[in-house]
């Protein structure tokens, strides 16, 4: 018997988060691939096998490391690598999980592998996740978008006019990879302090942080794991 290679989404960082479902993945898996980097010093960290442990899942893991570089060559290598490895791996009838922070389904980059693996005609699930987002408007009761407001979510690259063309016109705007885009996002927020901001770091985590002062988001050194909403 086979079984389709598994992408799990671990959610935001709070490992009460995780859906059933993918927590009944991780602990029948016979192998979990786990993404890592490596600090300056050398070291490994992962902050989706910190989740697993803290989930008590004991399954093994192979750790894929990837580079923290916009170019992107060298994380699609190691992706490379991943795919030849689950593809094996399924034709072994392994139970196969690659595990996703956040939600698989938005800005994830593993998706490469996902892609390759059905051009493969190697079987996939696409197990959903709760993306950062959501979680942080919940911490912050934040009633994320009513009525007739439109929500946009974005990566880290916008331009001011395109700010002001969003927020003129009724829309609700998550800005992630806020790090990506600081310097544009905070001269628009010295603009226009008439909008309502919401700035969060490390959703989930026992590190998050919300802010609403325009003034402290402005003086803010903008970590990789942040967002902001503009309403």
């Amino acid at each position: 018997m086979k079984y389709p290679v598994l992408f799990v989404s671990l959610g935001p960082g709070d490992p009460e988060l995780i859906t059933l479902k993918s927590l009944k993945a991780l602990q029948c898996a016979d192998l979990i691939f786990c993404p890592a980097t490596l600090t300056k010093d050398g070291i490994r960290k992962s902050r989706s096998a910190e989740l697993l442990k803290v989930l008590s899942v004991t399954s093994p893991l192979s750790f894929f490391t990837l580079p923290m570089s916009k170019n992107r060559e060298a994380a699609w290598r190691v992706y490379d690598e991943v795919f030849v490895q689950a593809k094996e791996l399924y034709g072994q009838g392994k139970r196969v999980v690659i595990v996703v922070e956040g939600d698989a389904s938005i800005y994830a980059s593993i998706h490469y592998v996902l892609d390759k693996l059905v051009e493969a005609s190697v079987p996939v699930e696409q197990l959903p996740g709760i993306p950062s987002f959501i979680a942080a408007s919940s911490a912050a009761a934040l009633h994320l978008i009513q009525q007739e407001e439109r929500l946009v979510v974005i990566p880290g690259n916008i331009t001011l006019s395109e700010l002001d063309s969003y927020l003129s016109t009724n829309h609700v705007l998550v800005i992630m990879k806020l790090s990506q885009c600081a310097s544009v996002v905070k001269e628009y927020l010295r603009l226009h302090s008439e909008h309502t901001c919401y700035y969060f770091e490390n959703v989930g985590t026992p590190q998050a942080l919300c802010l609403r002062s325009t003034q402290e988001i402005g003086e803010r050194e903008i970590p990789y794991f942040s967002l902001l909403v503009i309403k």
